[in-house]
C-alpha cells in the first residue's frame, strides 16, 4: 500500500505570484478594519472606503491619503499604519519568514518560492539566506534613521515624542511611504536641512534594491558585481544628477523661496524635489509652485522610480536601462545588446517592452477616466489628473490637491492604481490571467514583415 504523501502548507491551487497579490490584499483588508475602528481615529468615526484607501495606501507604501494623518488618527490609528507600512514595504512574505524565524519554525519549499518571487530573484538558490540578509539590513537602517531623526526631533518634541516622530518618518522614509506626522508632509521642514538630508538618505537606502546593496556592500571583499546592479546603480546615478541639475536650472534654484532659504538650504530642496519622486512621497515646497516643466520632470521621475527588489515602485531603473541599452544597439545596428561585455538576454528585453508598453497603457486609461470623473480646478489643465495618477502607479504619494477631493470612482481607480504599483504590473497579471499551455516548441509559424516607424 501507498504512503500517503505529505501535504505542502503551500496551497497547491495558488501559484507563488497568486499567494503575493493574495497576501497584500488581505493585510489591506485587515488595515482597513483596523482604521474604521472607533479608537483609530480622532474623531471617532472613518467612514470604511478612507479607511481601505489609506490601508491601501501604507500596505502598498504610497501616502496618497483622503485624511489628514496627523489630524485625523489617533495614537493607535498612527500604530497601525506604521505596521502597514513596515508590512508593505518589506513585502507580507519577508515579514512572515521573520515571524517564522522568531518562533522557530522551518522554511517549507512552498515558502521559498513565494520569497524568491516578491524578492525578484530568477531561481530560488540562496533565497533564505537573501530574506534574511533583507531583514537584517532593513531592520538596521531604520534603527539608524530613528537614531539620526533623534538629533533633531528630541530637543524639539521632547524625548518620548521626539522618539515615536523619529521611528515613524525613518520607516515611512526608507519604505518610501510618504506618510508625516506634521500635518504638511516636510513643509515646515524645509529650513533643516539636517533632517532633510537624513530623510532623503533613507529614501535612497529604500530604493536602492536589497540585491544591489548586498553586492555593493561586500564589493570589497569580492569585487564582484551583477551587470544588474551595474545598470541599476548607473541609471540611478544618471537619474538623480541629471533630475538635480533639471531642477536647479528650471526653477533656478528656488529663486522664489530666496527670502525664506538660504543659498545651501536651497539646494537641499532642490536635491530634495530629485528624490522624493522615487516613490517617497514627501514633499517640501508644494508643487503648484512649481513650473511645468518641473512638473513634466517629476512625472517622468514617478513613472520610472526605483530600482528592481526594493521598496520602490514604478518602471524601475533597470527597465529603463535595458530599453535604453536596446534603442542604442538598434540605432547602431546591432542584433545583439551587450552591456559590460555581457549580452542582454532577448527574453529580458521582451519583458521590459512589455513592462513600459502595459505601463503606460494603464497610465493613460487611468488619466482620461479621472479626467471625465475628476472636477478640475479653474486655472490648471490635465496635469492636475496626470500627476497623482504617476504618483498613485508610482507607488510615490505626492499631489498637487486632488486626492482629498476625490469622486468614488476617482477612489477606486487610485486604490487599483496603487495596488498594481506596488504588487508590480506583470506580478498582477499573472496572478490574474489564465494560464495557457506554452506550445512555442511545437508550433511555428511563416514569418513576415510589417513595417514600423
Amino acid at each position: 500500500m501507498l504512503k500517503e504523501k505529505k501535504k505542502s502548507r503551500f496551497p497547491k491551487k495558488l501559484s507563488p505570484v497568486q499567494f503575493i497579490v493574495l497576501s497584500f490584499f488581505g493585510v489591506i483588508l485587515i488595515g482597513m478594519l483596523l482604521l474604521s475602528l472607533p479608537i483609530a481615529s480622532t474623531t471617532g468615526d472613518t467612514n470604511l472606503l478612507d479607511a481601505l484607501f489609506v490601508a491601501t495606501s501604507s500596505v502598498c507604501v504610497t501616502g496618497l491619503t483622503t485624511v489628514n494623518t496627523a489630524a485625523h488618527w489617533s495614537l493607535f490609528g498612527r500604530g497601525v499604519i506604521l505596521c502597514l507600512i513596515e508590512i508593505g514595504g518589506m513585502s507580507f512574505m519577508l515579514m512572515t519568514l521573520f515571524f517564522t524565524m522568531v518562533v522557530g519554525k522551518k522554511i517549507n519549499f512552498g515558502t521559498r518560492l513565494v520569497l524568491k518571487e516578491a524578492l525578484n530573484l530568477d531561481e530560488h538558490t540562496g533565497v533564505l539566506r537573501l530574506g534574511l540578509y533583507v531583514l537584517k539590513f532593513s531592520f538596521s537602517v531604520q534603527l539608524v534613521g530613528t537614531v539620526l531623526l533623534l538629533v533633531s526631533f528630541g530637543p524639539k518634541y521632547g524625548f518620548w515624542k521626539g522618539l515615536g516622530y523619529s521611528l515613524f518618518h525613518a520607516v515611512s522614509a526608507f519604505c518610501n511611504a510618504g506618510f508625516d506626522l506634521f500635518g504638511d508632509s516636510l513643509e515646515s521642514m524645509r529650513q533643516d536641512s539636517y533632517v532633510m538630508m537624513v530623510l532623503a538618505g533613507l529614501i535612497i537606502a529604500g530604493g536602492f534594491g536589497f540585491v544591489v546593496w548586498r553586492e555593493v556592500l561586500t564589493w570589497f571583499k569580492t569585487k564582484k558585481m551583477s551587470i544588474h546592479s551595474r545598470l541599476a546603480l548607473n541609471v540611478m546615478g544618471g537619474l538623480l544628477v541629471g533630475g538635480f541639475l533639471l531642477f536647479l536650472l528650471i526653477e533656478k534654484n528656488l529663486a522664489a523661496y530666496s527670502e525664506d532659504l538660504s543659498f545651501g538650504q536651497r539646494l537641499v530642496n532642490t536635491f530634495f524635489l530629485t528624490v522624493t519622486p522615487r516613490t517617497a512621497g514627501f514633499n517640501s515646497i508644494p508643487y503648484s509652485d512649481l513650473s511645468d516643466a518641473s512638473l513634466i520632470v517629476t512625472m517622468i521621475l514617478m513613472f520610472i522610480g526605483g530600482n528592481s527588489g526594493s521598496t520602490a515602485g514604478g518602471l524601475k531603473t533597470s527597465t529603463l536601462g535595458v530599453l535604453g541599452l536596446y534603442a542604442w544597439a538598434s540605432i547602431h545596428g546591432r542584433e545583439a545588446t551587450v552591456y559590460r561585455e555581457r549580452t542582454i538576454n532577448r527574453k529580458v528585453i521582451m519583458r521590459a517592452f512589455a513592462l513600459f508598453f502595459i505601463s503606460t497603457a494603464i497610465a493613460i486609461c487611468a488619466i482620461t477616466l479621472l479626467s471625465m470623473t475628476e472636477t478640475i480646478p479653474v486655472g490648471v489643465g490635465i496635469e492636475y489628473v496626470a500627476f497623482e495618477v504617476f504618483s498613485a502607479f508610482g507607488t510615490v504619494g505626492v499631489t498637487m490637491g486632488l486626492t482629498p477631493e476625490l469622486t468614488l470612482i476617482g477612489k477606486g481607480v487610485i486604490i487599483l492604481l496603487m495596488f498594481i504599483g506596488r504588487v508590480g504590473v506583470y506580478t498582477f497579471l499573472l496572478a490574474v490571467a489564465r494560464r495557457q499551455k506554452n506550445n512555442d516548441t511545437l508550433i511555428r509559424y511563416p514569418e513576415e514583415n510589417i513595417m514600423v516607424g
